[in-house]
């Protein structure tokens, strides 16, 4: 058994599992997005408009550097949003992992890269529904 924060509440091994994973899936779907985010304005890590789709170069009215400064400012709110409220910031990261996803696949390079971030969208979706559940339970143990 394993003491919890609530007074005559007990934790079993289950509830510390679901916790611990909860707690990882929150801090890295938080984190990544803000460090990938702040990188749009210093491709330290990669050169990010090379993934960009041709397609969505010639329809924006900016520069691709431009746009992506934007992406990143973007990541850097969904990664605080996961940080703060993760029940609805799990979610909007799945999506915009998705539209990245769709984006490499419609370019027609990056494969690899799109499913990696298809399979990072399910591990967001999955954070949403735990977040979810420990958001009802926490309510449900406060008025307990």
């Amino acid at each position: 058994m394993i003491v919890s924060k609530y007074k005559n509440v007990k934790t079993t091994d289950a509830d510390y599992t679901l916790n611990t994973v909860y707690t990882v899936l929150r801090v890295t779907f938080g984190l990544v997005p803000i460090v990938a985010g702040l990188d749009k304005f210093t491709n330290l890590l990669t050169r990010w408009e090379d993934y960009l789709n041709p397609v969505i170069l010639n329809i924006i009215p900016v520069s691709g550097q431009t746009f992506m400064k934007i992406v990143g400012i973007i990541e850097i709110i969904a990664g605080i949003i996961v940080l703060v409220k993760p029940s609805t910031g799990a979610y909007i990261v799945m999506a915009w992992l998705i539209c990245i996803a769709l984006n490499l696949i419609t370019s027609g390079k990056f494969f690899d890269v799109a499913v990696r971030d298809l399979v990072m969208a399910i591990a967001a979706f999955s954070l949403g529904k735990i977040a979810q559940f420990e958001a009802s339970r926490n309510s449900q143990m406060q008025t307990a």
